[in-house]
């Protein structure tokens, strides 16, 4: 089926400005963050912190508005990068599984 856009990704990537509440799976210290994008696959979201790659977290976003579902679910950091015009960091992660 032909795309109708120029993304060559599998699904399109959603700007969105929202928190996001994460936490290292078996662990309990939580923390809040900025979801900046989002896709079927995955997401890029702002930390304070470095979360280095390869690290599971368990992601709680809660849009404001009642048109966009909670997502709640796993995922694994793939990229991480300091941001260059503003404190914190870059993250990139792929969803795992969703949590219901």
């Amino acid at each position: 089926m032909p795309r109708d856009y120029d993304e060559k990704r599998d699904f399109i990537r959603v700007e969105v400005d929202c928190e996001i509440h994460y936490r290292e799976v078996d662990s309990n210290e939580n923390y809040v963050g900025r979801v900046k994008n989002l896709s079927g696959r995955g997401m890029m979201f702002i930390s304070e912190f470095g979360i280095p790659p390869e690290t599971v977290l368990e992601v709680k976003v809660a849009p404001q508005n009642d048109l966009t579902q909670p997502l709640h679910a796993e995922v694994r950091v793939v990229r991480m990068a300091k941001q260059r015009h503003a404190t914190g960091y870059e993250i990139g992660a792929v969803i795992q599984q969703v949590i219901d």
